[in-house]
């Protein structure tokens, strides 16, 4: 076999792999192989086993049953420094960065044995420049954007020579000219033997990007494919065993403006955050507002101003054009506001209560949960089955803790939540993070069906496919700064890339001519 793996020929096999935990299978006898110099793709929905599946071959998870061969040896890292030191690297999804080091202060805590600084910040722009990833090594991280802080995870891997390369959702953060260059990047790598394993939910990245494909389902592999001779359809299908229905605009009339934002300017209470800068925009019953941006350029900020967890002067947010920028969260709930931000455990939901309790945490005012002063464990009982009921969050009671769901479930229990509230204008950062495509579907739908009914809607999304699909109008974040609202319809993913980047209007017009 080792005989295989010279020449272009086989780098990794698993074989079999099986993972459980305490009530869930997670990995059940997987087996797939990739090639030297291949880009392959691992898909499948929330909870399918791809996160376990990496974790093991890059030292974090011990199988249970099973085997991996790295270049034909057996391969059975103990740790991530073993994967490290035998050719296997990995960009996971959400960063692990200090904000307060510098790039090359950073690539140094992920080195076993790290040279002196000088000569590191020199590798850095070498390796940096050698793949089209510019990085200045004396930057602090928090100043950097999210494509930036990309780099770093990336070259932090790079600068160790990988034989195969890991990478988590790596375009979640990054605008469309940012994905062009880390393909480029990719690319390259691949034509230089490199191996990469490749996660995404972006189907038509992997349709452009990958060889072959890998689908797992419930943590068997149910399927592999050529995923350029497949539509991201097919490929969707093949994730979830069933078919998928687009979402279905009914487009009703558009009534009165429901939210105005005008001149909103805060400071973020977010370390290494980005303050609001003049923001103004409006939002009429029956519209859908698609606000896009890369992560870090005042999203959250935006939410908790919407929300009323940032307050400003009165007349600078009005709900019906009642003044309400000087009110609390429970005030606007009141008014007929909801909302659901990015961060699902913590701030979307208390990781220790049940999801009744967290049913009653936000719906208690819209839902009359209290009376009295006292709470009618009944009713929020019923709200808390509604929502598992309507948006099919897989749970085995409203009394498991938060905490306990997968990810894609909980923001289907976080969203739905609030979407039942029957609520006047609602705001929603990121509303199919991490959710497969069928409950990525369903979320859309629900919120198109909100909208429909006569709700202002605006939600805030890094993912643009998402926005062009279930908005009306769409405007850019960028560095606090939002641009001028425009109709969806007409506009190019080009154009959309520059107001993402800072550049509006006529500038827009200019640079897309």
């Amino acid at each position: 076999m080792s005989d295989a793996t010279t020449g272009g020929g086989e780098l990794l096999r698993i074989e079999g792999v099986t993972k459980a935990y305490p009530g869930v299978v997670a990995n059940s006898d997987v087996s797939f192989t990739i090639q030297q110099g291949e880009v392959h793709a691992l898909l499948g929905e929330n909870g399918a086993g791809k996160s376990t599946l990496v974790k093991m071959i890059y030292g974090l998870v011990k199988p249970d049953s099973g085997r991996m061969r790295l270049r034909g040896a057996d391969y059975a890292p103990s740790q991530p420094s073993v994967a490290r030191a035998s050719g296997v690297g990995m960009v996971f999804q959400h960063f692990s960065l200090f904000e307060a080091l510098t790039v090359a202060e950073n690539v140094t805590l992920g080195m076993e044995n790290p040279p002196k600084l000088r000569e590191l910040s020199a590798r850095i722009r070498a390796v940096s420049e050698e793949y089209g990833l510019p990085l200045d090594p004396s930057r602090m991280v928090g100043d950097l954007s999210a494509g930036e802080r990309q780099r770093v995870e990336i070259i932090r891997c790079l600068l160790q020579s990988p034989k195969l390369l890991i990478m988590d959702e790596p375009t979640s953060v990054l605008t469309p000219q940012e994905v062009d260059i880390l393909f480029r990047t990719l690319r390259q790598l691949k034509a230089e033997g490199t191996s990469i394993l490749y996660i995404s939910h972006k189907l038509e990245e992997i349709r452009a990007l990958c060889d072959e494909a890998t689908i797992l389902r419930r943590g068997k592999m149910v399927a592999t494919c050529t995923p350029r001779e497949r539509t991201a359809r097919e490929m969707a299908e093949l994730m979830v065993g069933a078919t998928l229905t687009p979402p279905e605009r009914r487009r009703g009339e558009k009534g009165p403006v429901a939210l105005g934002v005008s001149d909103l300017s805060v400071a973020s209470p977010i370390p290494f955050g980005t303050s609001l800068k003049g923001v103004s925009f409006t939002v009429a019953k029956g519209e859908v507002l698609g606000i896009a941006g890369v992560a870090g350029n005042g999203q959250d900020e935006l939410l908790l101003a919407l929300s009323g967890e940032l307050k400003a002067p009165a007349d600078k947010v009005r709900i019906n054009s009642q003044p309400v920028g000087d009110l609390g969260p429970t005030e606007r709930r009141r008014a007929g506001l909801v909302a659901a931000p990015e961060e699902r455990l913590g701030h979307a939901a208390a990781p220790d209560m049940s999801l009744m309790e967290n049913a009653l945490l936000s719906g208690a005012v819209r839902q009359g949960l209290v009376q009295r002063g006292f709470i009618d464990w009944a009713k929020t009982a019923r709200f808390a089955e509604q929502i598992v009921q309507a948006f099919d969050v897989r749970t085995p009671g409203i009394h498991v803790a938060a905490r306990a769901l997968s990810g894609g479930n909980l923001q289907k229990f976080v969203v739905g939540r609030e979407l039942l509230q029957e609520p006047e204008v609602i705001v929603i950062n990121q509303p199919t993070w991490g959710v497969d495509a069928a409950a990525a579907a369903a979320i859309r739908q629900a919120i198109l069906d909100r909208a429909a009914a006569g709700a202002a809607v605006v939600v805030i999304s890094q993912d643009l496919d998402e926005l062009l699909e279930i908005a009306d109008s769409f405007a850019a974040l960028n560095a606090g700064n939002l641009s001028k609202p425009r109709p969806v319809e007409g506009l190019t993913i080009d154009e959309i890339g520059l107001m993402m980047g800072g550049v509006h209007g006529m500038e827009v017009a200019h640079h897309a001519g």
